[in-house]
């Protein structure tokens, strides 16, 4: 088990950019549909990762949308970021196991400026 979340596209895609965001770095993604979080009576794409690879949540949500930029004209005004299962060990804590000396507060600090610049980012596009 990964980090979750859930990437809502603007619009449906096609065979070909489902592909596209396949080969781009959504190999792990479900994909299915849905309807726009702001208009019900838009359908659109949606993607649910299971991220296995990503050191972080950020790391993982900043792949899905370094995908989605790869396709043209295709965007993302929605995310979804459920509560984390606990087992998942921050980078503090696997720095500390493997013997390295990290400065615990400013990673913290450092990461937390990340995924909240993500999720700013995230609900601009």
């Amino acid at each position: 088990m990964g980090f979750k979340f859930t990437l809502i596209l603007n619009r449906e895609i096609t065979e070909q950019e489902t592909a596209d965001l396949r080969d781009a770095g959504c190999a792990q993604a479900e994909f299915s549909t849905d309807t726009l979080p702001t208009d019900a009576s838009v359908t659109v794409a949606r993607l649910d990762f299971d991220d296995t690879e990503s050191t972080s949540l950020a790391e993982a949500i900043e792949a899905g949308l370094e995908a989605v930029k790869k396709v043209p004209e295709l965007s993302v005004p929605g995310l979804n970021v459920p509560a984390q299962p606990a087992h998942l060990e921050s980078d503090e804590e696997q720095a500390a196991q493997s013997g390295q000396a990290a400065d615990t507060d400013q990673a913290a600090t450092a990461d937390q400026a990340r995924d909240a610049d993500l999720v700013e980012a995230a609900a601009s596009e």
